[in-house]
């Protein structure tokens, strides 16, 4: 009898498990946000909602910290108050915001498992994802442009003034509002992504309503803006590529090693700041681009979508808002110099050895971004 009772428990036991979801956790009022899709999900392990949890967290406080530092020094060092920085301002404040109105949410819901913020946090999450990520992307393109315009139009561009760059910078968040509006009025929706700790646009209903919102907004937030900047940087290297020849002839000419004049510097120095915002673009678009497939994966049911893919999705895209202040204040000396100045213990450079090699450094450094900034 006993050989019997031994199976027949194991067997109720492995039923009762197997209806156990992903679902389960989630608050009675969310339940008409979930798609039927995740039901037949067993619930993730809870390891995965820590080690989310804790990289969230962690990557918030870079990002808090990183991006406010850019946005204190920037505005507050009277040499790096230029047209062009306000756009690395603006980067730098989309930025803060995604971190400071997504990561706490996230730690929170992952600490619990599910999504227990309520339907309405729950698409005010999505909102602000899109919202502050089409921003940045859209600032990293006018710096783009911006870098086209110095480089390659050279002494035939018209500067950008302060008029300008804030006329630029209103223009983004214009342009970036009503595509995060509309998910809100009925052009899509705002829903809980598989993980259940996190809220994303509904790329698993299958109307083509619904899924040409997010065929538009990737054309619009995705491409779009990808191809104008490869455009802005291919002509960038080809002005800079042709300049060098040029330097390497006139060198050759004049029997010398290099003709490296200041004006030689400066063209340099902007080439360099276009190499990091094109690393910085590029690591944008790296971040966005696993949220990007998981989305077209959904409308075209190109593949089954678990759970556990879509962490690497909302991981990734928020990664993002860490990236700029690292490659900024690695690459960009004069940026380095006032962290020095202002906040020693977060800079990347070594203490100097004394005040007179301290004030070369900084003015050597000065010179050599005299138009970067």
């Amino acid at each position: 009898m006993a050989a019997y009772a031994e199976p027949h428990f194991s067997a109720w036991t492995q039923t009762v498990v197997s209806n156990i979801t992903v679902v389960d956790k989630v608050p009675p009022e969310m339940l008409h946000m979930v798609d039927a899709h995740w039901y037949q999900f067993p619930p993730m392990n809870p390891l995965w909602h820590s080690i989310l949890g804790f990289v969230i967290f962690i990557l918030g406080v870079v990002s808090l910290i990183g991006n406010g530092c850019v946005m204190y020094i920037f505005t507050n060092t009277k040499s790096l108050r230029t047209p062009s920085n306000l756009l690395v301002v603006n980067l730098a404040f989309s930025d803060f915001l995604m971190m400071f109105t997504m990561a706490p949410p996230m730690v929170i819901n992952c600490w619990y498992e599910t999504w227990v913020l309520g339907p309405f946090a729950c698409e005010l999450y999505g909102m602000f994802g899109s919202l502050f990520g089409c921003a940045s992307i859209w600032t990293m393109t006018m710096i783009a442009f911006d870098r086209y315009n110095v480089i390659v139009k050279g002494l035939s561009a018209k500067p950008m003034g302060n008029n300008g760059a804030l006329l630029r910078i209103l223009g983004i968040w214009a342009f970036a509002l009503p595509w995060t509006l509309a998910p809100l009025f009925g052009w899509n929706r705002y829903v809980p992504e598989g993980n259940m700790s996190s809220c994303g646009t509904d790329y698993l209903t299958q109307d083509f309503f619904s899924r040409s919102y997010i065929l538009v907004y990737s054309f619009f937030v995705y491409y779009l803006p990808l191809f104008s900047i490869i455009y802005s940087y291919i002509f960038i290297i080809q002005a800079v590529s042709a300049h060098e020849k040029n330097m390497r002839e006139q060198a050759k000419k004049m029997n010398v090693a290099s003709l490296r004049s200041q004006e030689a510097q400066n063209t340099s120095t902007e080439m360099k700041l276009a190499k990091v915002a094109l690393v910085t673009i590029s690591l944008w678009f790296m971040a966005w681009t696993p949220y990007l497939v998981i989305n077209y994966t959904g409308i075209f049911k190109a593949a089954p979508i678990s759970p556990l893919a879509t962490i690497w999705g909302s991981l990734f895209a928020k990664a993002n808002a860490v990236y700029n202040p690292i490659v900024y204040g690695i690459s960009h000396p004069r940026y380095r110099a006032a962290l020095y100045q202002k906040f020693p213990s977060l800079s990347c450079q070594d203490a100097p050895a004394d005040d007179g090699q301290s004030m070369v450094s900084a003015t050597t450094g000065c010179t050599e971004e005299k138009v970067a900034a």
